[in-house]
C-alpha cells in the first residue's frame, strides 16, 4: 500500500491547502496515526500556517520542528554553498524520522513563494520521487478558460511523467461551475491521464474570503476594538470617501469599510447602520493614515451593542485598499464555518471511496538512489554488525570508516600495521576512535587461526607452516575472523583483485547448504527504481544449472533488500522466437529455476529466454510476450555469461547515470563482499551497509562481545 501521499500545486494559489485538508479528513477516519509533513516551508521566524491548521484540526501531537524539513531560507543557503543534494538528504532524513511514528504521512508541497513556477514544480517533483510518494496534483482553474486549464494540466502531467514520478491523480480546484464537466471530460481523454483519478471542484466564493484577522495581519494593523469579531469574513470592501447618504447605499453584508482615521462621520454612520433593521451588518472597519479617533469615539465604538472590529493602519487609504485586494485567504483552525463548507464541497465533487481505496491498496513503486541509500543505512543501524576491512591503510577505506562510525552503521575492525594506520589517521585528520586496529602478523589470534586453517585445508596438502604464512595475509586473516565468529562479515577489494577477495572465502567460509557456487549481483539504482543484475563479476560462462542457481540466489538477494523479485533470464531471443545453443541454455535454465523455486517454496515469477527490452519495457512486452507476468515488469535480470553481464551493467551505469552498488557476493555461508578497485568512498560506505544487512539476514552474530586483542 501507499503509506504516503505528496500533494503538489501546479502554481501559486491553487487552493492546495484546502485539498490537503480534505485528504487528511478522509484518511483520518480510517487510519489511526496520520502524520503531516512539509518538506520546505516559506517562513523561518513565523510558524507555518498549514502545519498549524493540520496539527490543530486533527489533534496531531508531533512537535512542530519535526513536521518540516527546511525553511526556504535554509534550503537556499545550503544549495548556494554547492550542496543541493544535502537538502534532499536532510528532507529524506526528517521525513523518515516522522514516518517511524505514523501509519500514513501526507506531504504538503511548497507554496511557490520564492521562485518561478517551473523551478518550484521541479523541486516538488524531485522531493516526491526521493520520498517515494505518489503525487496528487492540484491545479487552479480560477479565471481560466477550459483550454487553458486543460493545457496547463497536460504540461504538468507530462513533466511528472518525464521525471519518472508516480502520479496518483489530479484535482482542478476553483473551476467555473459551468466549465467543470467539460474540463473533466477533456482531461480524462488525454493520454497522460490514463488510469489517473481526475476530479474538479467548482469555485465557491465564500472560501476565498479573508477574515478581518487576516486583514489585520496583512496590514500589521492595530486592533482598536471588536476583537471578538476578528473572525468575520470579508465579502467585499468599500472605501468611505463619499458623503454619508451615498456611502450607506453601498454597505452590504460582510463589507469592510476603509476610511481615513479622522472621518468621524463615517465611523458614527457605520455604528448607526448596525443598529438599523434595514441595513446589513458590516464585517469591520479599517482606519487609514495612522490617524485614530479621539477617546470619546473609541468609547462609543467599544460600548455600542453593534460593535465591530476596528483596525488602525499606518498607510494611506489607496495603498491599504490595494493590499487588501491582494490578500490570499487561508483556512484558519478556528474558522469552523469555512472548514465545514470546504469539506462538504470536497466530498460532493471527489469520489472519496475510490480515492481512499487507491491510497490504501496501491503499492508505491519509486525508489531513488538517495532513498535507497538512506533506507540501507537505517536498516544497518538498527542491528549493528561487526565488519572487518582488511585494507586498513588505504585512504578511501579509512575515510569511509570514519563515515561509518560517525553514522553508527557498523562496528569496524581495520587490518594492517598499527603504527602505519595510526600515522595515516593523524596525517589525514580523521576521527576513528571507535575503530579496532589489528596487525595480523603480531595478533594473539594468529596461532588459533593458523591451526583452524590447517585443519580446513590439510587434505589439500597444506602444512602447518604454510597455514601460518597464509593466515598472516590480511584477506585470509579477515576471512578467518568471520569464520570463527570474531566478525560478522568482511569487505575487501579496494586494492585487491576479486580473486584475492573470493579465494579465501571459498576455502574457509564456503557455500551455504544446497548452494554449489558463489555468484554476484549489482544493485542498479536508476532514477526511479532499483534493479538487480547478475552475474556480472564472478562466473565467466555458467551452464544451465548454474544459471538457474544464480537466478534463485539473485531473487533471494532482491528480497533481502526489499525488492520484489520478478526474474528475467536474458538472451538474444524472446520466448520461442529464437533457436541455438545459447538460447537453449537459457530456456533450460529457466525451466530448472522454476522447478528450484517450487522445491524451495518460493513464489517467484520467472521468464526466459527474454530480451532485455521485452523484460523492462511494457510497450515492447505487449508486442513480444503479451501473456507474460514478467515481461515489462522485471526487477531481477540474469545475464547468460559474464561478458554480457559485465558490459551491460557498465553501459547502463554510464549511459543512464545509474548508481551501481556491488558486486554483492551471494551463496556464501557468511557475507563477504568485493569492492571495485576504482571504488569511491561512498561506494565503500554503501557496500559495508549492504554487507551489514546481509549479516542481519544471515542471523550470524559475533559471539565475542569483549574487545578483540590486537
Amino acid at each position: 500500500m501507499f503509506n504516503s501521499l505528496y500533494i503538489a500545486g501546479t502554481e501559486a494559489r491553487s487552493g492546495k491547502s484546502a485539498i490537503v485538508l480534505g485528504v487528511m479528513e478522509l484518511l483520518h477516519r480510517k487510519i489511526p496515526r496520520i502524520g503531516f509533513f512539509r518538506p520546505i516551508i516559506s517562513g523561518f521566524q513565523e510558524r507555518d500556517s498549514n502545519i498549524h491548521l493540520m496539527a490543530t484540526h486533527f489533534g496531531i501531537k508531533t512537535p512542530y520542528e519535526k513536521m518540516y524539513g527546511f525553511s526556504a531560507q535554509e534550503a537556499t543557503e545550503i544549495a548556494a554553498e554547492g550542496h543541493p543534494m544535502d537538502v534532499i538528504e536532510g528532507i529524506i532524513q526528517k521525513y523518515n524520522e516522522l514516518k517511524e511514528s505514523c501509519d500514513f504521512v501526507v506531504c504538503d508541497g511548497t507554496n511557490y513563494a520564492t521562485s518561478t513556477a517551473t523551478f518550484e514544480f521541479d523541486i516538488n517533483a524531485e522531493i516526491s520521487k526521493n520520498l517515494s510518494c505518489p503525487v496528487l496534483l492540484v491545479a487552479n482553474g480560477h479565471g481560466k478558460s477550459v483550454h487553458e486549464t486543460v493545457r496547463s494540466m497536460e504540461v504538468a502531467l507530462d513533466s511528472l511523467q518525464e521525471k519518472k514520478c508516480q502520479t496518483l491523480g489530479a484535482i482542478i480546484n476553483r473551476t467555473a461551475p459551468e466549465q467543470t464537466e467539460e474540463i473533466l471530460r477533456r482531461l480524462r481523454a488525454i493520454d497522460q491521464a490514463d488510469s489517473l483519478l481526475i476530479y474538479g471542484i467548482p469555485e465557491d466564493a465564500a472560501l476565498g474570503r479573508p477574515t478581518v484577522a487576516e486583514v489585520a495581519k496583512e496590514l500589521k494593523a492595530e486592533v482598536l476594538c471588536g476583537e471578538k469579531g476578528l473572525g468575520h469574513h470579508v465579502h467585499k470592501f468599500t472605501i468611505g470617501a463619499m458623503q454619508i447618504q451615498n456611502m450607506l447605499t453601498r454597505i452590504k453584508r460582510g463589507s469592510l469599510i476603509i476610511t481615513a482615521g479622522d472621518r468621524t462621520d463615517v465611523i458614527v454612520a457605520c455604528l448607526a447602520a448596525g443598529a438599523s433593521t434595514s441595513l446589513e451588518n458590516i464585517a469591520g472597519m479599517v482606519l487609514t493614515g495612522g490617524l485614530k479617533p479621539d477617546a470619546t469615539i473609541i468609547e462609543l465604538l467599544t460600548t455600542s451593542p453593534q460593535s465591530f472590529p476596528v483596525l488602525s493602519a499606518s498607510e494611506d487609504t489607496f495603498p491599504v485598499a490595494s493590499r487588501i485586494s491582494r490578500i490570499h485567504a487561508k483556512i484558519a483552525p478556528e474558522d469552523s464555518q469555512k472548514i465545514s463548507k470546504f469539506l462538504a464541497l470536497f466530498e460532493t465533487h471527489v469520489d472519496t471511496a475510490t480515492l481512499e481505496r487507491e491510497l490504501i491498496t496501491t503499492r508505491a513503486a519509486i525508489v531513488t538512489p538517495k532513498l535507497f541509500e538512506y533506507t540501507l543505512i537505517q536498516r544497518a543501524k538498527k542491528q549493528k554488525k561487526h565488519i572487518v576491512l582488511p585494507e586498513g591503510d588505504e585512504e578511501r577505506i579509512l575515510r569511509a570508516a570514519e563515515i561509518l562510525l560517525d553514522r553508527e552503521v557498523a562496528d569496524i575492525t581495520l587490518l594492517g600495521r598499527v603504527d602505519r594506520i595510526q600515522e595515516k589517521i593523524t596525517q589525514w585528520g580523521l576521527r576513528l576512535q571507535g575503530a579496532q586496529i589489528i596487525d595480523p602478523t603480531t595478533s594473539d589470534l594468529l596461532p588459533g587461526y593458523a591451526k583452524a586453517y590447517y585443519a580446513l585445508r590439510k587434505h589439500k596438502g597444506i602444512t602447518e607452516e604454510n597455514a601460518w604464512d597464509m593466515i598472516k595475509g590480511r584477506n585470509f586473516f579477515a576471512t578467518m575472523m568471520v569464520h570463527e565468529g570474531d566478525a560478522d562479515a568482511m569487505v575487501s577489494g579496494a586494492v585487491h583483485s576479486t580473486a584475492d577477495t573470493i579465494r579465501p572465502a571459498l576455502q574457509i567460509i564456503r557455500t551455504k547448504p544446497g548452494v554449489s557456487l558463489v555468484s554476484s549481483v549489482f544493485l542498479m539504482c536508476l532514477e526511479d527504481r532499483v534493479l538487480v543484475y547478475g552475474d556480472c563479476a564472478v562466473n565467466p560462462n555458467p551452464n544451465a544449472a548454474q544459471l538457474a542457481e544464480i537466478a534463485i540466489s539473485a531473487a533471494r538477494t532482491a528480497m533481502t533488500f526489499n525488492i520484489d523479485p520478478t526474474v528475467a533470464l536474458l538472451s538474444y531471443a524472446t520466448g520461442a522466437s529464437g533457436k541455438g545453443v545459447d538460447v537453449d541454455k537459457v530456456r533450460e535454465a529457466t525451466r530448472m529455476a522454476q522447478q528450484m523455486a517450487r522445491d524451495q517454496g518460493l513464489q517467484l515469477k520467472i521468464e526466459g529466454p527474454i530480451q532485455y527490452d521485452a523484460a523492462v519495457d511494457s510497450a515492447v512486452a505487449r508486442t513480444k510476450l503479451p501473456q507474460s507476468d514478467v515481461a515489462g515488469k522485471a526487477t531481477v535480470f540474469i545475464f547468460p555469461d559474464l561478458n554480457t553481464g559485465n558490459n551491460t551493467y557498465k553501459a547502463v551505469q554510464r549511459s543512464a547515470n545509474a548508481v551501481a552498488v556491488g558486486p554483492i557476493l551471494q551463496g556464501l555461508k557468511y557475507p563477504v563482499n568485493d569492492l571495485s578497485r576504482g571504488c569511491t568512498i561512498i561506494d565503500i560506505v554503501n557496500t559495508v551497509a549492504i554487507t551489514a544487512v546481509q549479516a542481519q539476514e544471515n542471523g550470524k552474530g559475533a559471539p565475542k562481545e569483549a574487545p578483540l586483542p590486537s
